[in-house]
């Protein structure tokens, strides 16, 4: 006779066992030392996704650990695989995780706060102090990057694509993410004038995102003509201006080629000598002068579109994060206009201060984004049905002018993103490591 239901035994609830699998990564070990790998990966945890990586773009801070196994003051101290810009598929869902299925096409946004701190509850999670971001040697052990064949995400910072949305354009929603966030901080009123210091891919975006918030003249600069003239010509800023070099003959010229202050122009105790005053006044007259150009030149000989040149234009972007950069940022801001820092670059800066207080001038710094992604996959969507009226965002499809396949290229990938122009003579805008 079969047994009955009270005569089973009672179920038991067994813990899962995680699975591991090995993948392929490339790993910085040092300086230009780079790796390809084989590396374990657990199945996800809970409230995680698996992520097999389709698209990684390789940034300036990527560039920065590459040629030094630093970026700025950070110095990576063990092995780190790099890569923040990135866009996958799903291929495995870990437990408690709604919402998405196996196959899903998603954008990852790789920077994990704590979602617990006062800052975090106010929504401006970006600067979280328990912030982990992948590919940065700030939190330790690092927080790897995604230059790698598969990796686990918390599926909350996982954001779903329209099949409309490429896997290249979807892993530009991180630097994309940067200009929307440095456009909201600037709140531009419709019919304002900007201008962007710095061409490169969130220069670029930057200035986009400026039009698109209803800016009518945007002027974007760059000490590299192909960029500029690519700028004007895809639609991203409406004039363009191409920086002589080099920016200026002072003493302290090679502090603004390596990103670095000299000792001699700005001693540490603040008192400067009669020599490194005369060369912070050249470098002064410089930025004056760059800020005049800039102001009443365009690329197609068109005064920009401000009632008085001479007053300057609404915001300047600045998105170099050199001092002579935001030198000429602070001249050629109008009275009660905004200056944006964007860049980060030079850590310590001297700055006329007495023009943005005479002028009222508002310095806003940022620092990455937050809640960004969902705007910038809108704005993707509308790009690839076309707008019928107004300004649409240009193809950041169009930006990545070299595309690599297989972590095992990763090498040729980063020398070539490091340089303005291929052995051709190409522009070299955005790089991407594709799967």
């Amino acid at each position: 006779m079969a047994p009955s239901a009270s005569d089973e035994p009672a179920p038991m609830h067994l813990p899962v066992i995680s699975k591991a699998s090995t993948i392929s990564a490339s790993v910085l070990h040092g300086p230009r030392d780079l790796r390809l790998e084989r590396r374990s990966i657990e199945d996800p945890d809970v409230g995680e996704l698996q992520i097999a990586v389709k698209t990684t773009g390789i940034c300036g801070s990527d560039v920065s650990y590459y040629k030094k196994f630093a970026n700025g003051d950070l110095c990576a101290c063990m092995p780190l695989s790099l890569g923040h810009e990135s866009s996958g598929t799903v291929v495995a869902i870990g437990p408690h995780v709604s919402g998405f299925s196996v196959g899903d096409r998603v954008a990852l946004e790789v920077g994990i706060p704590c979602g617990q701190c006062g800052i975090c509850r106010q929504g401006r999670y970006n600067l979280c102090k328990k912030m982990r971001f992948r590919s940065s040697a700030k939190s330790v052990p690092h927080f790897q990057g995604c230059l790698q064949e598969r990796i686990n995400h918390p599926a909350n910072w996982c954001h779903k694509l329209p099949d409309n949305i490429s896997f290249d354009a979807a892993a530009l929603l991180e630097p994309l993410s940067v200009a929307i966030h440095a456009v909201n901080r600037a709140s531009p009123t419709p019919g304002s004038t900007a201008l962007v210091l710095g061409a490169g891919t969130v220069g670029l975006l930057t200035a986009a995102m400026a039009r698109q918030a209803g800016c009518a003249a945007v002027t974007i600069t760059d000490v590299d003509q192909g960029r500029v003239d690519y700028a004007v010509a895809k639609g991203f800023a409406t004039h363009g201006y191409v920086v002589p070099r080099p920016l200026h003959t002072s003493s302290s010229s090679s502090s603004i080629s390596s990103g670095s202050m000299s000792g001699t122009s700005t001693p540490l105790d603040g008192v400067m000598t009669p020599a490194s005053t005369l060369s912070f006044r050249s470098q002064l007259d410089s930025a004056k002068m760059l800020a005049t150009e800039m102001l009443a030149l365009t690329n197609s000989s068109t005064p920009l579109l401000v009632e008085d040149e001479d007053d300057g234009v609404d915001i300047t972007f600045e998105c170099t994060g050199k001092e002579i950069c935001m030198h000429t940022a602070l001249y050629a801001t109008r009275p009660g206009g905004k200056v944006i820092m964007v860049g980060m670059g030079t850590p310590i800066q001297t700055l006329p201060m007495s023009v943005a207080h005479l002028r009222e001038i508002d310095i806003l710094g940022i620092f990455r984004y937050a809640n960004t992604y969902p705007t910038g996959i809108r704005l993707l969507r509308a790009q690839a049905l076309g707008s019928p009226s107004g300004f649409t965002l240009p193809s950041l499809d169009d930006m990545v002018t070299h595309r690599f396949k297989g972590l095992e290229n990763a090498r040729g990938a980063f020398e070539l993103a490091s340089r303005t122009v291929d052995d051709d003579g190409n522009l070299v805008l955005k790089v991407v490591i594709e799967a």
